[in-house]
């Protein structure tokens, strides 16, 4: 069997309308699943481009992790966790009750802030 110079393969590539570029610079590349990542660290990805059509091949080190859940990642707020100082003052600032401030509070996950926005935007609509 006859082999090819690396020269003779471009053109002969370049004949068939492929196109073989090396991305420089990347770190690292993700694939997301619906239940975990793969991650390929320390790769070497090339794009072909043939018709209009993008192909990425991309070698490295593989290794998958779990994603994780949204509850596992959000942490929830208690009713004991809210001060009493930060629900009288949501009260004060925007005239509702006690219990509106401290739902308004938990929805915001503590932030007195976006905690009386989310109630001044609310007087508005």
């Amino acid at each position: 069997m006859r082999k090819i110079s690396p020269k003779m393969m471009k053109k002969a590539m370049k004949r068939m309308g492929i196109k073989i570029e090396e991305v420089e610079g990347v770190e690292e590349v993700i694939i997301r699943l619906t239940d975990r990542e793969i991650v390929i660290s320390n790769p070497q990805v090339t794009i072909i481009t043939q018709g209009g059509q993008k192909s990425y091949q991309i070698i490295g080190e593989e290794s998958e992790r779990k994603l994780l859940e949204e509850s596992e990642v959000e942490e929830e707020i208690s009713e004991e966790e809210i001060p009493e100082e930060d629900v009288n003052l949501v009260c004060q600032q925007t005239g509702v009750s006690f219990d509106e401030a401290k739902e308004a509070l938990m929805e915001a996950k503590g932030d007195l802030a976006q905690a009386i926005m989310n109630l001044k935007a609310k007087k508005i609509n």
